[in-house]
Formats: C-alpha cells, sequence, structure tokens
C-alpha cells in the first residue's frame, strides 16, 4: 500500500513495540465466552501479523473472568508459541503465579490501582493491602527467571472519584516500581486522558526517577483521545504503547471504560510518522476482520473499517 505518505517529525522515534493485549484486556470484556480454539487461533494470526509482544490471558479465578477461565487450556494449545519473555501473562496473587508458572509462561503482569475505589472493586483490596499482595508475586517471578509487568489503572481519572492527582499516581507507580516489576504500564482506564495531562504525569515520573525507558502507556479511546496521548507520550520518549486488535476491550469493573487504542490505527498512524513497527498491516485488518467474524459485530477499528471496506 502506498498510503499513507511518510512525513516523519522531529521528536518521533524511529520505532516503537506494540504490546499487544488484544487476547486478554480485549477478550475479557465480551459478553459471551470466546471458544478457547479461537483465541488460540487468533493468538497465532497476531504473532504471524509481525506482533512479537502479545499479552496471552489471566490467570484469575473464574468467577472473577470467566471469559478467561480456559487459560491453562490456553496456554497448552498454544505450546511453545505462548512461552518466553514476550508473552506475558495476567496473575493477581501468588496462586495465579503458581498456575502460570506450571503453563510453563515467561513473563507475567500484576494489576495495580491509583485509586481506592477501583482497587476495592478490581481486587477487594485497599491500594497498600493490593502491593502487598504483589510484593511476593514480583519476588519470585525475579526468582523464576521470568519479565515482570506493573500495571497501574486509572492514571488520569476514576468513575467513582473524579480527578486523580498527579503526585498520587506517581506515589503508586514508585511504589509498584519499587516491588522490582522490570516495566510500567499507565493505564488511562476510561479514557478521559489529554496531551497535557500526559505530559505532566511523565515530567513526574521522570522527577521520580521512573524514566520513559521503562514505561508503556494503555490509552483507551473513549473521547476519542488515545492517538493524540499516543503521540504525546512519544514526543516525550516513551517507546512501548500498549493496543488492541479491532480496538477489543474495556474494563468489566469500569463500565465506562471502552475500546482500547485499535492495533490498526496506531500502526497506520506510526507508518504515516515513518516509525517502525514490523507489523504487516495488512495481515493485522485480516485478521481483525475474521475475529469479528468470530464475535459477530464489526470492529471499532475506523482504519479495519477503511481498508476492508
Amino acid at each position: 500500500m502506498e498510503l499513507p505518505q511518510v512525513a516523519s517529525m522531529a521528536t518521533m522515534p524511529e520505532a516503537i513495540t506494540i504490546y499487544e493485549v488484544g487476547a486478554r484486556d480485549g477478550l475479557q470484556n465480551e459478553k459471551t465466552v470466546v471458544p478457547v480454539e479461537v483465541k488460540a487461533t487468533f493468538i497465532r494470526r497476531l504473532i504471524d501479523a509481525g506482533l512479537e509482544t502479545v499479552e496471552l490471558t489471566s490467570f484469575v479465578p473464574p468467577s472473577w473472568i470467566p471469559q478467561l477461565a480456559d487459560a491453562t487450556e490456553l496456554m497448552e494449545l498454544l505450546d511453545d508459541v505462548g512461552k518466553g519473555p514476550k508473552r506475558p501473562v495476567l496473575v493477581p496473587n501468588e496462586r495465579g503465579l503458581d498456575n502460570a508458572i506450571a503453563a510453563g509462561v515467561g513473563a507475567v503482569a500484576v494489576f495495580g490501582s491509583a485509586t481506592e475505589t477501583f482497587a476495592r472493586k478490581n481486587l477487594n483490596r485497599s491500594v497498600d493491602e493490593s502491593l502487598a499482595m504483589f510484593a511476593p508475586v514480583v519476588s519470585r517471578a525475579q526468582e523464576a527467571g521470568l519479565w515482570v509487568r506493573g500495571y497501574v489503572s486509572m492514571c488520569f481519572g476514576d468513575p467513582w472519584e473524579g480527578p486523580v492527582p498527579i503526585a498520587q499516581v506517581v506515589d503508586v507507580c514508585r511504589k509498584l516500581m519499587d516491588l522490582g516489576c522490570d516495566q510500567l504500564s499507565l493505564g488511562d482506564t476510561i479514557g478521559v486522558a489529554t496531551p497535557g495531562h500526559v505530559t505532566a504525569l511523565l515530567a513526574a515520573l521522570d522527577d521520580k526517577g521512573i524514566g520513559s525507558d521503562r514505561i508503556g502507556v494503555h490509552f483507551h479511546d473513549t473521547y476519542g483521545q488515545a492517538l493524540s496521548n499516543t503521540v504525546t507520550a512519544l514526543s516525550h520518549g516513551i517507546r512501548v504503547v500498549d493496543a488492541s486488535t479491532g480496538g477489543l476491550g474495556g474494563c468489566p469493573y469500569a463500565k465506562s471504560a471502552t475500546g482500547n487504542l485499535a492495533t490498526e490505527d496506531l500502526v497506520w498512524m506510526c507508518r504515516g510518522l515513518g516509525i517502525e513497527t514490523g507489523v504487516d498491516l495488512e495481515k493485522l485488518v485480516e485478521t481483525s476482520v475474521w475475529m469479528a467474524e468470530q464475535l459477530r459485530r464489526p470492529s471499532p477499528s475506523r482504519v479495519v473499517k477503511a481498508l476492508a471496506g
């Protein structure tokens, strides 16, 4: 494809890593359970399209997220494709870690919150209690040679608490990273971030010793701001961007959280900016169209709609 025409910007990187969350964050919010064979095919297609980092599933109690109750079976189906430091899985506690290690994973992620209300709703614990629960998970994962990511949700606003002070977000981020996580993901869980707010938070994290080289950004597109926020983050030095193929996703515990930034929309923008992603956009669009057929609804990605007709 000849379009979009490439016009680079001085503040943009030469390449970024797309951290694909469609198979986990995308499918966990579906009203119906997607068959495990479909999930395995979806993941294999994502990898074939050039997405090297793919978050596979979550080892949580089935009562929490029934859509991901088949984590162990999925890992068995994926076999070696599901192993290694670029195939992370979400684990909430030590039991989840035990199951993940038994399944042969090479990377894990813990999922914290910048606000007390969401911590209670998501993990039935306070922020501090959640961090205490994560401490042995992170240390044991490190001892097992696993790569560890720490998510912080509600970094830019909370549907129950409203605006979240930047200092409060930074405090939680610092405590989570002090546990020993390799990477931090800043979650705009309900999609209310704007570029100025993104700049302010990243600058505040810099001041506390958490540089952009250790941060990924996770924007939702509720208000159509995900791409503008991403450009802002890239200008600040961020090189890891979370995205979900087809724009799938949300959060089962935050009803105002609509879909993630669509991977196709991100790749299209990067292609125009001359930023290398390693992704075959045509294959990715084909995968989104296929997945939309499995879910019996169209993809919300604008690039998918434009390219697939």
